[in-house]
């Protein structure tokens, strides 16, 4: 009996499958977006748990509330480091720039993170009874 095709629901595999395994410069690409996106995650992050507005951070640095909007936009890539250095100081803070290996796959991930990720978000089939297997009761 020949064997059954499997049939690949992740949408994230499929994704990877699709437009990015085999592309390195799509690969680069993403990276790219991943770490601008982070950068201005980051910086909204601090901002909203000091409780603080775009216009007051920009008071704080020196700077207007147009500039903190574009550094807190995933589009924007003129991020300078004395820049990201003077909202750090605001925020009591330091920047922290670090070189990695390249020795990820994927979409950036680490095997042993991935792995660690996956296990942890793994779907644990429902038995035939409606309970889950493997679920602490």
């Amino acid at each position: 009996m020949a064997k059954k095709k499997r049939v690949i629901t992740d949408a994230v595999e499929i994704l990877d499958r699709l437009y990015f395994r085999g592309r390195p410069r799509r690969m680069a690409a993403l990276d790219d977006e991943r770490l601008k996106s982070d950068i201005a995650q980051q910086i909204y992050d601090l901002r909203t748990a000091a409780h603080l507005s775009q216009r007051a951070l920009a008071a704080r640095i020196g700077t207007t509330a147009s500039v903190i909007s574009r550094l807190e936009d995933t589009n924007y890539t003129a991020h300078s480091v004395s820049m990201l250095r003077r909202i750090a100081k605001a925020f009591g803070w330091r920047v922290d720039v670090r070189f990695v290996p390249a020795t990820f796959k994927r979409f950036g991930l680490s095997r042993a993170w991935r792995r660690t990720v996956e296990k942890k978000h793994r779907r644990v089939p429902a038995s035939r009874n409606g309970k889950r297997r493997g679920a602490v009761a």
